[in-house]
């Protein structure tokens, strides 16, 4: 087996394309050998949807494309990488704001943490950004 996996899925800055990242990453998790009906594919996918929602709708229009990397590193450690090309930084809304929106870093560094994983953000060559979230890997690898 390779010290790690790799894989990566460019998708259109578009609400249907939250759902297309969420789909090919359970397609994936599955593909490396996590059951779908493990809690932690549960909590991959809603991290994804948040990390991917937040490329869509704060990027306003400056990012037409978001991409989805997934990195299975010696069986041990998952990460999960959302990069898009407008160059704020993930942040938390103000009070006033967060009556509809805004909590989704809140959900997934609390999702994160609660795995035992890590959130960063790493900036692009190209002026972007990639947020990563890296979680403890609960099962053996498939061939």
């Amino acid at each position: 087996m390779a010290d790690h996996q790799e894989a990566s899925v460019t998708l259109p800055s578009d609400p249907a394309s939250v759902s297309a990242a969420r789909r090919y990453v359970a397609d994936i998790l599955t593909e490396w050998g996590l059951p779908d009906g493990a809690d932690i594919t549960d909590t991959v996918r809603l991290i994804v949807s948040e990390l991917a929602t937040n490329a869509v709708q704060h990027t306003f229009g400056q990012s037409p494309t978001f991409t989805v990397d997934l990195r299975l590193e010696r069986e041990e450690r998952l990460r999960l990488g959302v990069t898009d090309s407008h160059p704020r930084w993930p942040q938390r809304l103000p009070a006033a704001v967060q009556q509809d929106n805004g909590r989704g870093m809140v959900i997934i560094r609390w999702l994160t943490a609660e795995r035992g994983g890590r959130l960063s953000v790493t900036p692009t060559d190209e002026g972007g950004k990639t947020v990563w979230i890296a979680l403890p890997w609960p099962a053996p690898v498939q061939s």
